[in-house]
């Protein structure tokens, strides 16, 4: 049985420690916050293992954004100074040079560059203030590939990464964090599709089957799998060639 608060204390002690080994007594956890459970599960237990004067939240509106008061609610929730960074103009500025070069955008980069921007800024800022970069995603969509490689799926510590979309939520009540921001419902914020809608299935099932094996029908079992095996290369570290070493011949 999953222990919140247990889970909860260790996932404190291991920001502490990780700060501890990866900075100064004032390194800020930078935070791209949307709104959403992770986000916020991700920024309150910053807070909680470092203080609410090293955490910077960065708000990454793509022109205008209809939840956004989400994530200013969240901030001033937790009274973290946060930053606004609307990242509309970079993001068309470079499909425009795309445009001139004959290409022409798809779904795939049109999916995958606004959050890589996103990353980008979070990078830039995080320079600026000598942070360390969250990653807020959690197993669960890493575990079907519902990551953007570089983009939401980089970041400098990960402190959801082990966590289940259910446990995450259990993290959150832990924290006292209000049902609107850990039950907030995931869009992908592109088509405006929950999560569950372009998985075609539920996290529920999805969590059960992470954690116990357990999948009753066959042809979301089948999908899970597939999805798993097509996204591993988002969350493996990258290939890289190792030189043999040379047989020395007598």
């Amino acid at each position: 049985m999953f222990e919140a608060r247990t889970v909860k204390e260790q996932l404190v002690q291991w920001i502490r420690d990780y700060f501890r080994c990866n900075g100064s007594p004032t390194t800020k956890a930078v935070i791209g916050i949307s709104g959403g459970k992770d986000s916020s599960v991700a920024a309150a237990l910053c807070v909680e293992a470092l203080g609410k004067e090293r955490v910077l939240g960065v708000l990454m509106p793509q022109g205008v954004q209809d939840d956004i008061g989400a994530a200013y609610a969240l901030c001033w929730m937790l009274d973290i100074r946060y930053v606004e960074i609307n990242i509309k103009d970079p993001v068309e500025a470079l499909y425009s040079q795309i445009d001139d070069t004959g290409l022409v955008l798809n779904e795939v980069a049109e999916f995958n560059t606004p959050a890589r921007i996103r990353m980008a800024a979070l990078y830039a800022v995080s320079g600026i203030v000598s942070g360390r970069v969250a990653n807020t995603c959690n197993l669960s969509e890493d575990w079907v590939g519902y990551v953007t490689k570089f983009g939401d799926g980089a970041g400098d510590f990960s402190p959801l990464a082990d966590l289940t979309n259910t446990e995450v939520k259990a993290i959150g009540r832990e924290l006292g964090l209000p049902a609107f921001f850990v039950d907030k419902v995931p869009v992908d914020g592109l088509c405006g599709k929950t999560d569950e809608d372009s998985f075609g299935f539920t996290y529920e099932v999805l969590d059960r089957y992470i954690r116990r094996g357990i999948c009753e029908d066959p042809k979301i079992k089948e999908r899970i799998d597939q999805l798993h095996l097509r996204g591993l290369h988002k969350v493996n570290p990258v290939p890289a060639f190792r030189m043999k070493e040379k047989k020395e011949t007598k």
